[in-house]
Protein backbone atom coordinates (compact mmCIF):
# COMPACT_ATOMS: atom_id res chain seq x y z
CA UNK A 1 0.00 0.00 0.00
CA UNK A 2 2.80 1.98 0.91
CA UNK A 3 4.34 1.93 -2.47
CA UNK A 4 0.94 2.84 -4.54
CA UNK A 5 0.74 5.76 -1.94
CA UNK A 6 4.49 6.95 -3.61
CA UNK A 7 3.77 6.06 -6.60
CA UNK A 8 0.29 7.68 -7.40
CA UNK A 9 1.68 11.44 -7.44
CA UNK A 10 4.78 10.65 -9.64
CA UNK A 11 2.88 8.83 -12.46
CA UNK A 12 0.51 11.80 -12.59
CA UNK A 13 3.63 13.89 -12.62
CA UNK A 14 4.72 11.84 -16.20
CA UNK A 15 1.42 12.16 -16.91
CA UNK A 16 0.65 15.92 -16.77
CA UNK A 17 3.96 16.40 -18.39
CA UNK A 18 2.76 13.93 -21.01
CA UNK A 19 -0.49 15.99 -21.64
CA UNK A 20 1.05 19.27 -21.46
CA UNK A 21 3.09 18.13 -24.61
CA UNK A 22 0.65 16.92 -26.61
CA UNK A 23 -1.70 20.23 -25.52
CA UNK A 24 1.69 22.44 -26.80
CA UNK A 25 1.28 20.97 -30.55
CA UNK A 26 -2.42 21.89 -30.59
CA UNK A 27 -1.40 25.74 -31.85
CA UNK A 28 -2.41 28.38 -34.36
CA UNK A 29 0.56 30.42 -35.30
CA UNK A 30 -0.54 33.67 -35.15
CA UNK A 31 2.64 35.59 -34.73
CA UNK A 32 6.17 35.37 -32.59
CA UNK A 33 4.33 33.44 -29.96
CA UNK A 34 1.98 30.57 -31.22
CA UNK A 35 -1.89 29.93 -29.69
CA UNK A 36 -1.46 26.85 -28.01
CA UNK A 37 -3.50 24.35 -25.70
CA UNK A 38 -0.09 23.65 -23.16
CA UNK A 39 -1.50 26.26 -20.74
CA UNK A 40 -4.34 24.42 -20.22
CA UNK A 41 -1.86 21.28 -19.33
CA UNK A 42 -0.61 24.03 -16.61
CA UNK A 43 -4.02 24.54 -15.07
CA UNK A 44 -4.99 20.87 -15.14
CA UNK A 45 -2.02 19.80 -13.48
CA UNK A 46 -2.33 22.29 -10.73
CA UNK A 47 -6.05 21.38 -10.71
CA UNK A 48 -5.42 17.59 -9.72
CA UNK A 49 -1.96 17.40 -8.32
CA UNK A 50 -0.17 18.89 -4.54
CA UNK A 51 1.87 21.94 -5.52
CA UNK A 52 5.57 20.42 -5.55
CA UNK A 53 4.21 17.54 -8.08
CA UNK A 54 2.28 20.02 -10.37
CA UNK A 55 5.74 22.07 -10.39
CA UNK A 56 7.51 19.10 -10.91
CA UNK A 57 5.46 17.94 -13.81
CA UNK A 58 6.20 21.24 -15.37
CA UNK A 59 9.14 20.62 -14.87
CA UNK A 60 9.51 17.42 -16.45
CA UNK A 61 7.99 18.81 -19.60
CA UNK A 62 10.33 21.79 -19.89
CA UNK A 63 13.56 19.13 -18.97
CA UNK A 64 12.17 16.92 -21.39
CA UNK A 65 12.25 20.08 -23.80
CA UNK A 66 15.64 20.99 -23.38
CA UNK A 67 16.87 17.69 -23.64
CA UNK A 68 15.66 17.68 -27.43
CA UNK A 69 12.50 16.18 -27.48
CA UNK A 70 10.07 17.72 -29.11
CA UNK A 71 7.51 18.70 -26.87
CA UNK A 72 6.96 22.49 -27.28
CA UNK A 73 4.89 23.90 -29.40
CA UNK A 74 5.47 22.97 -33.34
CA UNK A 75 7.35 20.18 -32.43
CA UNK A 76 10.20 21.92 -31.02
CA UNK A 77 12.98 20.98 -28.15
CA UNK A 78 16.40 21.36 -27.06
CA UNK A 79 18.25 24.48 -25.18
CA UNK A 80 17.94 26.60 -28.36
CA UNK A 81 14.12 26.39 -28.00
CA UNK A 82 14.05 26.75 -24.78
CA UNK A 83 16.02 29.57 -24.73
CA UNK A 84 14.21 31.15 -27.55
CA UNK A 85 11.86 33.88 -27.99
CA UNK A 86 9.12 31.27 -26.17
CA UNK A 87 10.88 29.89 -23.16
CA UNK A 88 10.17 32.30 -20.73
CA UNK A 89 6.36 31.65 -21.01
CA UNK A 90 7.16 28.15 -21.12
CA UNK A 91 9.28 28.56 -18.01
CA UNK A 92 6.16 30.61 -16.88
CA UNK A 93 4.06 26.93 -16.52
CA UNK A 94 5.74 25.73 -13.70
CA UNK A 95 3.69 29.42 -11.97
CA UNK A 96 0.65 28.50 -13.61
CA UNK A 97 0.78 24.91 -11.81
CA UNK A 98 2.22 25.65 -8.79
CA UNK A 99 0.26 28.66 -7.80
CA UNK A 100 -3.47 26.91 -9.08
CA UNK A 101 -2.26 23.90 -6.98
CA UNK A 102 -1.33 25.85 -4.04
CA UNK A 103 -4.85 27.74 -4.06
CA UNK A 104 -6.77 24.21 -4.46
CA UNK A 105 -5.16 23.11 -1.63
CA UNK A 106 -5.50 26.08 1.26
CA UNK A 107 -9.14 26.96 -0.08
CA UNK A 108 -10.40 25.06 -3.18
CA UNK A 109 -13.14 28.03 -3.74
CA UNK A 110 -13.77 29.20 -7.10
CA UNK A 111 -12.89 32.48 -6.98
CA UNK A 112 -9.67 31.94 -4.91
CA UNK A 113 -8.69 29.26 -7.37
CA UNK A 114 -9.47 31.51 -10.06
CA UNK A 115 -7.27 33.76 -8.38
CA UNK A 116 -3.96 31.43 -7.97
CA UNK A 117 -5.10 30.51 -11.64
CA UNK A 118 -4.59 34.74 -12.20
CA UNK A 119 -1.73 34.93 -10.54
CA UNK A 120 0.14 31.93 -11.93
CA UNK A 121 -0.50 33.64 -15.13
CA UNK A 122 0.67 36.99 -14.91
CA UNK A 123 3.28 35.62 -13.35
CA UNK A 124 3.67 33.55 -17.26
CA UNK A 125 3.20 36.83 -18.51
CA UNK A 126 5.63 38.80 -17.23
CA UNK A 127 8.28 35.88 -17.11
CA UNK A 128 8.00 35.19 -20.88
CA UNK A 129 7.56 38.86 -21.96
CA UNK A 130 10.76 40.37 -19.99
CA UNK A 131 12.82 37.10 -21.79
CA UNK A 132 10.83 37.88 -25.07
CA UNK A 133 11.87 41.78 -25.00
CA UNK A 134 15.47 40.40 -23.80
CA UNK A 135 16.24 37.68 -27.07
CA UNK A 136 14.35 39.84 -29.53
CA UNK A 137 14.93 43.39 -28.58
CA UNK A 138 11.38 44.23 -28.62
CA UNK A 139 10.00 47.46 -27.17
CA UNK A 140 7.08 46.68 -24.05
CA UNK A 141 4.37 47.90 -25.99
CA UNK A 142 5.38 45.65 -28.96
CA UNK A 143 6.15 42.64 -27.11
CA UNK A 144 2.85 43.09 -25.51
CA UNK A 145 0.93 43.39 -27.89
CA UNK A 146 2.04 40.47 -29.75
CA UNK A 147 2.52 38.25 -26.51
CA UNK A 148 0.25 39.19 -24.17
CA UNK A 149 -2.90 41.04 -24.98
CA UNK A 150 -4.28 38.35 -27.70
CA UNK A 151 -3.86 35.77 -24.98
CA UNK A 152 -5.68 37.12 -22.30
CA UNK A 153 -9.13 35.68 -23.13
CA UNK A 154 -8.15 32.57 -25.16
CA UNK A 155 -5.90 32.19 -21.59
CA UNK A 156 -9.13 32.79 -19.17
CA UNK A 157 -10.92 30.40 -20.85
CA UNK A 158 -8.24 27.50 -20.66
CA UNK A 159 -8.49 28.41 -17.05
CA UNK A 160 -11.93 28.04 -16.72
CA UNK A 161 -12.19 25.04 -18.38
CA UNK A 162 -9.42 23.53 -16.25
CA UNK A 163 -11.48 24.43 -13.29
CA UNK A 164 -14.73 23.02 -14.90
CA UNK A 165 -12.90 20.26 -15.50
CA UNK A 166 -10.33 19.78 -12.27
CA UNK A 167 -13.39 19.81 -9.94
CA UNK A 168 -15.27 17.40 -12.01
CA UNK A 169 -12.46 15.01 -12.16
CA UNK A 170 -11.69 15.63 -8.43
CA UNK A 171 -16.02 15.28 -7.53
CA UNK A 172 -16.07 11.54 -9.76
CA UNK A 173 -12.27 10.27 -7.68
CA UNK A 174 -13.99 11.60 -4.02
CA UNK A 175 -16.84 9.54 -4.68
CA UNK A 176 -14.70 6.24 -6.23
CA UNK A 177 -12.44 6.73 -3.31
CA UNK A 178 -9.45 6.74 -5.07
CA UNK A 179 -8.33 10.19 -3.74
CA UNK A 180 -6.53 8.62 -0.54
Amino acid sequence: MKNRTSLRPMVLTAFFAALTAVLAQIQLPIGPVPFNLAVLGAFLAGMLLPPLWSAAAMGVYLALGACGIPVFAGFQGGPAALLGKTGGYAAGYLFIAGFTALAVKHSGRIPFVLAGMAAGLFVCYALGTVWFITVTGADVLSALGWCVFPFILPDAGKACAALLLGRAVNARLAKAGALG
